[in-house]
């Protein structure tokens, strides 16, 4: 085997590595998308069945109030939570502003 031969390998295996590490950046990002999308849909469900529950047994149609309360306060955690999420986020990123250069 010649030199060139073996730098040339040691090339396209780093630059194979290289281009593995940048899929890899663009998943955990797309994941990371993903998860939050998947979140925030999950949270919106929870207010658009609290809100059906409440209509239900406002008009009569539901006569379960241990079913209303338990919706209630699903959607009011999750709805903490998410709140608390952003606050960190945006928490997080003023300081990353703030940081030296």
């Amino acid at each position: 085997m010649s030199i060139k031969s073996i730098a040339q390998s040691a090339y396209l295996n780093a630059l194979n590595t290289n281009k593995l590490q940048n899929s890899n950046k663009t998943n955990s990002v797309t994941s990371f998308e993903k998860t939050i999308e998947d979140s925030l849909k999950k949270v919106n469900e929870l207010q658009l069945k609290k809100d059906q529950m409440i209509e239900e047994f406002a008009v009569g149609k539901n006569q379960n109030v241990h079913e209303v309360m338990i919706a209630l306060q699903k959607a009011d955690i999750a709805i903490k939570l998410t709140s608390a999420v952003r606050n960190k986020v945006i928490d997080a990123y003023k300081q990353l502003l703030n940081m030296p250069m």
